[in-house]
């Protein structure tokens, strides 16, 4: 690591996140310590000194602080999700979130990333790869922004990524939290993840979310939301109606074939077509069979 800088300033007040020239945020840091300094950046500001409560859950739903790591996420959020358990009969009130450890484990981190990683941070990078954009968007969630004239403006998660390393925060803005709706929290979830190796980066991601509490609600399969991503370089949401597999490989068919990301861990036709075989599992998992 070759980390040249001139000053880091520890942010106590929001006042104290009015970037200086040459000054860029800093969460967990652990992409920064992995990658050279970028052009032009010469201090850093620390938003972990801010003193954010990680997590936290009542009657309007779940909030997590940009600066909760994603150790904190797991074991909080993370942890009312695996106790709610994932039976199709029946809901537990945070059944929802039985999907955070496998977002956060999509990312291959050894634990002592997972103490410093933040979840703000991964969704700010904007990468393909960032499954934290996975995970928010299939739960409906809003993105907190802080911005530039002391007020706040929420974005879908779902639209916060807009391309491979690009996001929707203006220069100086601040990613204050994500906010899940109370709504989506006893609804089920789905995983489903490829890579060229075991522990390979994630090449082709599939989130899902059955929009009702129960497989069995009034006996009418639910509708099912999808969304994509590491094979695209922002997310793509789909909403399907019961056994509507036809429309899911339309909709696949529809995406440009530029559109599907390429790096080392996957060309774009590889790509496609793992990210339609996981979206028709997940599709059928969540209730998608007429």
């Amino acid at each position: 690591m070759d980390l040249d800088i001139n000053t880091v300033r520890m942010a106590r007040t929001r006042a104290d996140c009015a970037l200086r020239p040459g000054e860029a945020f800093l969460g967990g840091g652990t992409f920064l310590y992995s990658e050279p300094v970028p052009a032009g950046v010469t201090g850093l500001v620390d938003l972990t000194g801010l003193g954010w409560e990680p997590w936290s859950v009542d009657g309007s739903g779940l909030r997590v602080s940009g600066t909760c790591t994603l150790e904190e996420l797991v074991a909080g959020p993370g942890a009312l999700g695996a106790a709610s358990g994932t039976s199709d009969v029946g809901s537990g009130p945070y059944r929802a979130l039985g999907i955070v450890g496998e977002c956060v484990s999509a990312l291959s981190l050894s634990p002592k990333v997972a103490r410093t990683a933040t979840v703000g941070g991964n969704l700010a990078l904007g990468l393909p790869a960032g499954s934290m954009a996975g995970l928010f968007a299939a739960l409906d969630a809003l993105a907190v922004v802080w911005t530039l004239d002391g007020g706040c403006r929420e974005v879908p998660v779902s639209s916060l990524v807009t391309g491979a390393g690009v996001v929707d925060l203006a220069p100086g803005e601040v990613l204050r939290e994500i906010r899940v709706p109370a709504a989506t929290l006893g609804q089920r979830t789905v995983f489903r993840r490829a890579s060229l190796t075991p522990t390979g980066r994630t090449a082709a991601m599939v989130t899902g979310r059955a929009l009702s509490s129960s497989r069995l609600d009034g006996d009418v399969p639910p509708r099912v939301r999808l969304v994509l991503t590491a094979s695209v370089p922002a997310p793509i949401v789909l909403e399907l109606g019961p056994g509507e597999h036809g429309e899911l490989d339309r909709l696949i068919d529809g995406i440009d074939a530029s559109a599907w990301y390429e790096d080392t861990h996957g060309i774009p036709a590889w790509r496609a077509a793992m990210t339609r075989r996981l979206a028709h599992e997940a599709f059928e998992e969540l209730g998608g069979t007429a």
